[in-house]
């Protein structure tokens, strides 16, 4: 096994795509903030929620990604997906995806 054959589980997908869905909204809404000329510090202060709701995602996906395929493929013997999790760790916090 090269990589990991599980994947998330239905009820954390649906929880996952609510909080992107919500993450869209804000996004939206700090569009139409800066086309009615809405004060810069109401603004920042939107993207910074829009921030910490994504590094809120990262972290339930990273949780969830740890139970559903790191720690399986750990007890078959395969250390390949912990290398491959700490990879990806890295890429997210160099990216300043969680605070």
């Amino acid at each position: 096994m090269d990589r990991c054959d599980v994947y998330l589980s239905e009820e954390s997908v649906k929880e996952l795509l609510s909080r992107l869905s919500r993450i869209e909204g804000q996004i939206r809404g700090i569009q139409k903030m800066v086309k009615e000329k809405r004060s810069c510090d109401e603004i920042l202060i939107q993207i910074s929620a829009v921030r910490a709701a994504l590094s809120g995602v990262a972290v339930r996906l990273l949780e969830d990604h740890v139970e559903s395929c790191v720690k399986p493929s750990l007890q078959m013997g395969n250390t390949e997906a912990l290398e491959d999790f700490l990879g990806a760790v890295k890429k997210l916090i160099k990216g300043g995806g969680v605070s």
